[in-house]
Parts: C-alpha cells; sequence; structure tokens
C-alpha cells in the first residue's frame, strides 16, 4: 500500500512539472542577412497560456511604451490582450479564441523541426498564411491567437512564404505560476478603445491654443516679459502668441502641426501663418512685438520702402515658419449665407503639416504665434496643437544633432503694426548673408513662397519664376502654383460665384489655394562648407495697377545636422 501511494506521487509529481512548459518561438525572414530576429516566449500552465515577447531594449525607453501579455484559457475558450503602463494603469479586451472568421483548410501533413505536424493554409488580405500543428503534444499551445483555433502545438507559421515563425524550444519550468491569468487584468475596453489607449500614450500632443480669437480690434498693450501658457493678443489682435514650455524628444519622432481654423465673422481668404520667435540674437520680433516695429533692423528697396525684420543679421533673427495657410471664404460662419445643389459645407478647415526638420526649435522655452491678416472684429477662431509620433522606441536624447538657421522671411506678420508686404521684388532681389559654422552637414533650404496681387493681371494669377541665387551663382529654379483650388469648394461658403458657374476659390493661384496650407519645397545645399554665404531670391514682380500691387511671401530656413 506504501509503495502504491510511493508511485501514485511521483506519477502527480510527474504530471505536474510536465504541466509546467515554456515555449519559445523565433521569428525571422528568410534569407535576411539583417539579423532582425525576435522572440516569444510562451508559458503553459495545464490550459492556460502566458505569451508576451521577448524584448531586449538597452537605454532608456520612450514615455507611454507598455508591457503587453497574451493569456489563453483554453477550458473557457478565452483570450484576454493585457496592456501595463509605467503610470500603473492597465488595460485589456477579452474575445472568444474559436470565434473567427479566418477559416483555415487542411492541406496536408509534414514533418516539421522533428514533428509530426498538419498543415493549413488560408489567405487574408491578399496575404497567404501557413500554418504547421502538431499533436503529438498532447497539450494545446500557440504564440498566435487572433485567428483563431488550431488544435495542437504550432511548430511553424509562414507568411508569404518567407516571414517565419518557428517553435525554438520547449523546456520545463518549474517556477511557474500555477495560474497564469491575474484575477485583476485592469480595466476592461473593447478593442478599438485599446487601440486608442495605446496611440494616446505614444503620441505626445501639446496643446498651444484652444479656439482662441484672431481679429482686429483695439487692445490693450502688453509690456513685460512673456509669462509661461498665457495667450497674448498683439498687432491689434491679428497675432496670437504663448510662450511654452516643450518636452525635449529624441529625433527619431514626426512632429507636425495641427491647426483647425473657422470664420468668426471675417468672409475672406485671408493670409496666415504659424511661427516660432527664436531667441539665439540680441533681436527678434518680440522686441517688435513688445516695443515698437523700429526696434528690429530693416532693409530698403531702390524706392526707398521699408522692410522691417525679413532677414537675417548679426542681432536679429527672422521668425521660423511653421505653416503658411489661408483661411477659406467664410467657413462655419457663412454656412447658411448660400445653398448650392450638391454642395455640402464643411464646418471648418483643417491643416496639418510636417515640421520635424525644425525639432530643435521645438523643445524647451518656445515662443510660438499665429497670424491672420484680417480687419473684421469678428475675424477668426484657431485651434493649434504640436503632435508628435514616435519612431523607436529609444528615449535617448544625447544625439540630438538636428541644427537650423532662419535666413529670410517677408510674410508681415505684423501688418497691423506698419511692417510692409514683400513688394521689393518689383524693384529689387532679397539678399541675406549667413555663416555656416563648422561640424554642420546635409544641409538644405526649407523654402516656402506665395504669390499676391488679387486682380486679373497680379501675381497672385500669374506664374512667376522664383530664382535661389548662392554666392552668386543661380542653382534653383521654381515656380509655385496650384492648380487644385476647386477640391476645396465645399470650404468656401461665400466664394463670389460668376456668370460661367466657376467660383473665385476655384481659380489657380501662385502656390496656394482659399482652405490650404502650402507645402515648404526643398533645395539641397549639401554641398555648401562651413564659412561665410550669401543667398539671394530673385521673383520678377509684377507692376502695380491703380491702388492695386502685387507682392509676395516668401521664407526660408536652412536645415541641417551637427556631426
Amino acid at each position: 500500500m506504501k509503495r502504491t501511494l510511493i508511485l501514485l506521487g511521483v506519477i502527480f509529481a510527474v504530471m505536474t512539472v510536465a504541466a509546467q512548459q515554456r515555449l519559445v518561438y523565433q521569428s525571422y525572414m528568410l534569407g535576411s542577412d539583417s539579423g532582425d530576429t525576435t522572440f516569444r516566449d510562451v508559458q503553459r500552465f495545464k490550459n492556460q497560456l502566458k505569451i508576451n515577447n521577448i524584448q531586449e531594449f538597452k537605454g532608456k525607453l520612450i514615455d507611454g511604451v507598455s508591457t503587453d501579455f497574451t493569456y489563453v484559457d483554453y477550458d473557457l475558450d478565452s483570450v484576454y490582450f493585457q496592456m501595463n503602463y509605467a503610470d500603473g494603469e492597465s488595460y485589456f479586451y477579452a474575445y472568444s479564441l474559436k470565434t473567427n472568421d479566418v477559416e483555415f483548410k487542411e492541406v496536408g501533413a509534414e514533418k516539421i523541426l522533428g514533428y509530426d505536424c498538419k498543415k493549413y493554409k488560408t489567405s487574408i488580405n491578399s496575404n497567404t498564411i501557413e500554418v504547421w500543428m502538431t499533436e503529438s503534444l498532447g497539450f494545446e499551445a500557440s504564440p498566435v491567437t487572433s485567428r483563431g483555433y488550431l488544435k495542437g502545438v504550432m511548430v511553424r507559421q509562414a507568411i508569404n512564404g518567407n516571414r517565419i515563425m518557428d517553435l525554438k524550444s520547449i523546456k520545463k519550468d518549474k517556477k511557474l505560476k500555477k495560474r497564469l491569468i491575474p484575477d485583476n487584468l485592469g480595466v476592461r475596453k473593447t478593442g478599438k478603445e485599446l487601440n486608442k489607449i495605446n496611440k494616446d500614450k505614444l503620441i505626445v500632443r501639446t496643446k498651444i491654443f484652444d479656439d482662441e480669437q484672431i481679429h482686429f480690434a483695439k487692445i490693450d498693450k502688453f509690456q513685460g516679459e512673456i509669462p509661461f501658457d498665457t495667450v497674448i493678443d498683439f498687432s491689434w489682435g491679428t497675432i496670437i502668441l504663448k510662450r511654452v514650455n516643450l518636452p525635449v524628444l529624441p529625433e527619431h519622432y514626426q512632429i507636425f502641426a495641427e491647426l483647425h481654423q473657422r470664420s468668426n465673422g471675417d468672409a475672406y481668404d485671408r493670409s496666415g501663418s504659424v511661427f516660432v520667435i527664436p531667441m539665439d540674437r540680441k533681436l527678434s520680433l518680440s522686441n517688435a512685438l513688445i516695443d515698437s516695429i523700429q526696434t528690429i533692423p530693416y532693409q530698403l528697396d531702390k524706392n526707398g520702402k521699408k522692410y522691417q525684420g525679413i532677414a537675417l543679421t548679426d542681432d536679429y533673427m527672422p521668425v521660423v515658419e511653421l505653416m503658411r495657410f489661408f483661411t477659406p471664404f467664410g467657413v462655419s460662419h457663412f454656412n447658411d449665407r448660400l445653398q448650392i445643389d450638391g454642395l455640402e459645407w464643411e464646418d471648418e478647415a483643417y491643416y496639418k503639416m510636417e515640421v520635424s526638420e525644425l525639432s530643435d526649435r521645438l523643445s524647451g522655452d518656445v515662443l510660438i504665434g499665429a497670424f491672420i491678416g484680417n480687419y473684421d472684429g469678428g475675424g477668426h477662431k484657431v485651434s493649434l496643437d504640436l503632435v508628435a509620433y514616435p519612431q523607436d522606441y529609444d528615449g535617448d536624447v544625447s544625439n540630438n544633432s538636428r541644427w537650423s538657421l532662419p535666413l529670410f522671411n517677408t510674410c508681415n506678420v505684423m501688418e497691423m503694426s506698419g511692417q510692409n508686404y514683400g513688394r521689393l521684388f518689383q524693384t529689387d532681389s532679397l539678399t541675406v548673408e549667413f555663416d555656416i559654422p563648422e561640424g554642420v552637414e546635409n544641409l538644405r533650404l526649407r523654402y516656402i513662397t506665395t504669390g499676391h496681387g488679387g486682380w486679373g493681371g497680379g501675381d497672385e494669377f500669374n506664374p512667376k519664376e522664383n530664382t535661389i541665387i548662392v554666392d552668386g551663382e543661380k542653382v534653383f529654379k521654381y515656380t509655385p502654383w496650384r492648380c487644385d483650388c476647386a477640391t476645396y469648394r465645399e470650404f468656401n461658403p461665400v466664394s463670389g460665384n460668376f456668370w460661367n458657374g466657376v467660383s473665385s476659390s476655384d481659380l489657380s493661384r501662385s502656390g496656394w489655394c482659399p482652405g490650404t496650407a502650402t507645402n515648404p519645397v526643398y533645395f539641397d545645399l549639401s554641398d555648401l562648407k562651413p564659412g561665410h554665404h550669401t543667398i539671394t531670391v530673385a521673383i520678377p514682380q509684377g507692376a502695380d495697377e491703380g491702388g492695386s500691387f502685387s507682392h509676395w511671401m516668401v521664407s526660408g530656413v536652412l536645415t541641417g545636422f551637427k556631426k
């Protein structure tokens, strides 16, 4: 009797150990020598699994990365996907393992990695998926749960014949918990909700302006140092400015300026700009805003007209333009003014532009402004976010090397305070001297250009070639022109409609349309060596006609990387 009890105890111990196992799967690309190999760990106790990727990440992780686990309970036909965050928050969603729209067909039997396997095959979104399952091990386990249930242990998966996941090892592991699935998985969510939480945690979103008004009004003149996190109006209310402390992010983040705009009473297409005021030198646009436009350097054209704050000098940096945008004709405020069959007016204009190459201007203590040139008491309402999306998990910022130098900007954001329109190109070109420091490479010019003069003979409606001259040599020619303005008709409820059926917002223009942002163009200057240089912008600006005149808003920032 005693011998029988001992034997039963041994058998029970063997069964218990056999129920505690760790399976490791390896993923790789066939024929690849890149070393791109990942591993997935599957812990098993009886009919429960705990699945997670084995990640050996050295260094600092970016914020918002979750630790994820997938749990399987074969007895309950349940899968639980859990995300855990460093702030202590945990979320999960649950689904049935066997209820799935994917249908695998058994297509034969093969011996794979020493195991007798049944082979299954299916197709998802034009991808061919093959799976080899063995029932010889006497239990069930798979590192992939999103495509339903196949009996046995997965030995191999192949996607399109070259993305392979193999069972690398099976080992007994007495240290595994006898209940792998925790009692508290966190807050239950749907899969869609969980995906949104994951994205929101990883994305760095900074609210700059929230439904702020830009209009023409008498405002109290601001005096003193600009405080943090306070929106301040300047230049008769046509500029809003905010001082913010932006996070220092690794340079793999893609950064976007995201702007929402709607009319609050102004019916017209207006020039707008989102910009950063650099504080690298003695003077900046903030001096003009707080004191007087007379405090910043100016250039004279051949007619003796002043153009204040448009170019780099030893003591002054022009503003760095993140986004040039143009308001449509009265979106939102005038949506009930006119109804046209087949058209449904949009509620707002939306602009989103990548500004990653200016990330060195978007960290730490930053002055960010927005301008819309208008003469209306209601004006416009705008909201602005800076949104950064990670492209890697590495949180190290010590290797950040982006470099930028603002060269010129003729967008007269202080128009209402006397800053002239960029009319100098009629008689002159714009020339700027600058220095490239040692150790800066991969240089290119980020150039934004739009032509204006809103009558038939004006530069708004006539293509004009922009010429870029570096150190006396013509290096680039570019003619800005937009032929797709009619695409944005739904944003322009009070655009003029002509006798022939065309709307004024439909007309092609010199690099812009009502309701759009103007894309920068990039000119390669990687051959420039450290030292002193000049850059010249030449445009054949048209002549004045009566009380009408043409002008050009051009901005240029030199970008590169420090070694």
